[in-house]
């Protein structure tokens, strides 16, 4: 049946029970006849032995302000104990298997420590593994440079190393694993009436993961696109379970196809910890302004022009280095703090009517006070107040959904 890449996340292989449920995920694919390579991340999460974060406090502990190349080291460490254990559970079972480092996968990447690039993949050893029989463990989120040097990908990282080994090998298939039945219409956690997308186009997903849903990693998204691979999230713990399947159209039965096409809204994703800046100045020296951030690599969003000033968006933690900017450049500006951004995704939202005339009814009816909006060709962006996020995914999500 060809080769499968799967990948398996922290939630799915944090301890060995967990593990167990992977293995027998394993085991029932390749009984269909599937050559698998199982990319993994480390164990578990924030707190847990194994994982990144704790694993990064051991260095931080010790010194403040350790080396990123010292830090890559010990973070790749986690992808490699859970990969050994996982290969050594599938050894228990009397099903051949190896685990390789991403150094050992042919994985070469960027010497940018904690968020390299790929620059390519060299599958020998990985075909020349499967040719074995075996199933190839590979550890996520790591790859070394043309020199030697270990480096991490950045968070979402085995994604991205999943689906760019996936492009490798040539799949046509990439599957990732999570604690979730599929993508949802909204976060679940905090909107109980949101519902599991059967089928997604990578836009939505790209977007989605733009805009705060922690899916899967955007870059993982673009590579699969540009691969044409189609993904699977599924639930490791309900691995019966459809779940949402990304690039659409091979072997998606019509009918199900048409439903997609003709839905308005796909999800509303969220994000918190926002900074809204307004700033009082000319259009060329705002430019000026904006060339400055860009070369300092600081990721702006919803810009708006008025006449009498300029507003954009940002993450809280690049406002000082913004505000030092600003004031080099002696403009008067306005920073709101503690806001957020609430996204309405779907591929129709451009071409269709009276959609903002919508959402301003809906927050106006529930009490929120809509900051400033923005929109692309997929999505609709509101900046409103972050005490007012919650009920605002509420309000919007209710809107389009009734």
């Amino acid at each position: 049946m060809g080769i499968l890449v799967q990948k398996f996340g922290g939630t799915s292989v944090a301890s060995v029970e967990k593990m167990n449920e992977v293995c027998n995920i394993i085991e029932c694919y390749r009984k269909k006849g599937n050559d698998l390579v199982v990319v993994v991340s480390a164990m578990g999460r924030k707190g847990e032995p194994y994982a990144t974060d704790t694993l990064i406090n051991l260095c931080t502990k010790v010194n403040q302000k350790p080396k990123k190349r010292e830090l890559d080291l010990i973070m790749s460490c986690g992808e490699i104990i859970s990969g050994t254990i996982l290969s050594s559970m599938l050894e228990a079972r009397g099903i051949p298997s190896v685990f390789l480092t991403g150094m050992q996968a042919g994985i070469v990447t960027t010497k940018i420590y904690s968020d390299s690039k790929i620059k390519e993949i060299n599958p020998t050893r990985i075909h020349r593994e499967l040719d074995e029989g075996k199933v190839v463990v590979i550890a996520g989120f790591q790859g070394a440079t043309e020199d030697g040097e270990i480096t991490t990908l950045g968070r979402g990282g085995s994604d991205t190393s999943a689906v760019a080994i996936g492009k490798s090998l040539g799949c046509e298939t990439v599957q990732i694993y999570t604690d979730v039945d599929g993508i949802m219409t909204a976060d679940p956690r905090i909107e109980p009436s949101a519902k599991i997308l059967d089928y997604c186009d990578y836009e939505e997903v790209f977007q989605m993961a733009e805009k705060g849903a922690k899916v899967i990693h955007p870059r993982a998204v673009e590579l699969a696109k540009n691969g044409d691979i189609v993904l699977e999230i599924k639930n490791t713990l309900n691995p019966t379970c459809k779940g949402t399947r990304i690039g659409l159209t091979r072997g998606v039965v019509s009918n199900d196809y048409e439903d997609f096409k003709a839905r308005f809204m796909t999800a509303v994703a969220h994000k918190d910890n926002i900074v809204q800046v307004k700033v009082k100045s000319s259009e060329e020296l705002f430019s000026k302004i904006l060339n400055e951030m860009e070369e300092k690599q600081i990721n702006l969003d919803m810009i708006n022009f008025f006449a009498e000033e300029k507003a954009f968006a940002l993450d809280q933690n690049n406002i000082s280095l913004v505000e030092k900017i600003l004031k080099k450049y002696n403009v008067e500006y306005e920073v709101r703090k503690h806001c957020a951004k609430v996204t309405l995704i779907g591929s129709k939202i451009t071409e269709t009517p009276g959609v903002i005339a919508r959402i301003v009814r809906s927050l106006s009816k529930a009490g929120i006070s809509l900051l400033q909006s923005s929109d692309s060709y997929t999505c609709l962006t509101c900046l409103v107040k972050e005490e007012d996020m919650i009920n605002t995914v509420h309000a919007i999500h209710k809107e389009f959904t009734d």
